[in-house]
């Protein structure tokens, strides 16, 4: 057993390594001979996966393939970036523009309600105004000469009762001679009149 004489007269690194080597503090008791071992974990590094961005937007008019105008839709980061707002068609929904559009969906239903009621009036007026008479050459056998057209009804209509219809509204029947017929008129899309066609001799 070491003295304390003997580990003074030491270097002081031959002395501290002695005792660290030895496991005890106090000259050999309480040894310890297996050093504690430290045990390394291997390092984990995992690459960031790359989040797609999407973006809620609502659409200026209708694109293919992604919706119809006023439809709030998901699309891409990039797509919104580089095609849909460059191009004027869509903005991205906020507060604001929900607001705006709201606004403009109550606008536009008031309109729709209003050419829709219009409509109906000219239908009613177009079924309760009586036949509207055309009159064409003929033959003995009542076979007229020439032919009613759409646009015929057109101008009628025009000089009867004050109303512009586009004659491509108008559906007429064929009509080869004489005679009570029948013309279907759409004026609204959720609107039609059926118009008496009387053809006369001239």
């Amino acid at each position: 057993m070491a003295t304390i004489s003997s580990l003074a007269l030491r270097t002081p690194c031959t002395w501290l390594g002695q005792f660290i080597g030895s496991g005890d503090g106090l000259g050999g008791m309480n040894p310890n001979p297996n050093p504690i071992k430290l045990r390394s974990r291997p390092l984990r590094i995992e690459a960031n996966k790359r989040v797609k961005k999407i973006r809620q937007v609502i659409l200026k008019e209708d694109i293919g393939g992604v919706g119809k105008i006023g439809e709030q839709v998901k699309v891409k980061a990039g797509f919104f970036r580089n095609y849909l707002l460059p191009y004027g068609k869509a903005d991205l929904v906020s507060p604001r523009l929900l607001k705006e559009m709201e606004r403009e969906k109550g606008r536009i239903e008031a309109e729709q309600r209003r050419v829709k009621e219009a409509a109906e009036q000219v239908a009613l007026l177009l079924q309760t105004v009586g036949p509207l008479k055309v009159r064409r050459k003929s033959t003995p056998q009542k076979q007229i000469v020439g032919s009613v057209t759409s646009g015929d009804v057109a101008d009628i209509i025009k000089a009867q009762l004050n109303r512009d219809i586009g004659q491509n509204n108008i559906i007429v029947p064929e009509i080869t001679e004489l005679g009570d017929y029948i013309a279907e008129i759409k004026l609204h899309e959720d609107v039609s009149a059926r118009v008496r066609l009387l053809v006369l001799p001239n």
